[in-house]
């Protein structure tokens, strides 16, 4: 894959504790931010788009990927949760954490470079 643009994003889930929750919301950020579509830029269908997603939430293991996945209208997103993130407590010490995920988008395409 040639990487053509990365993406940021961050999502919370502030009540409910859900890892899958503030992972999406952190995909949608990034997705978001991104007004560019590549594809159009150098003539490939969208399905072409080969996403490498990268998430950091502090229990990966409580994250659904299929539902993240979910969050994308094309291409073949590749999704990895890795410990990262913030779990904030509440400040009465009860309840669910605010959980904060961090998200990083790569886009690119199969492609021949130019310097190869």
């Amino acid at each position: 894959m040639t990487r053509l643009l990365t993406e940021f994003g961050m999502g919370t889930s502030l009540r409910r504790g859900d890892y899958t929750q503030a992972a999406c919301r952190a995909v949608r950020d990034a997705l978001w931010h991104n007004s560019i579509n590549p594809a159009e830029l150098f003539g490939f269908p969208k399905d072409a788009m080969q996403i490498r997603v990268d998430i950091g939430v502090q229990r990966p293991d409580a994250v659904d990927i299929a539902t993240v996945a979910a969050e994308f209208p094309y291409g073949q997103p590749e999704i990895h949760v890795t410990e990262g993130g913030l779990d904030i407590p509440r400040p009465e010490g009860t309840g669910h954490p605010t959980i904060v995920a961090n998200a990083a988008l790569s886009v690119g395409f199969d492609m021949e470079r130019a310097d190869d």
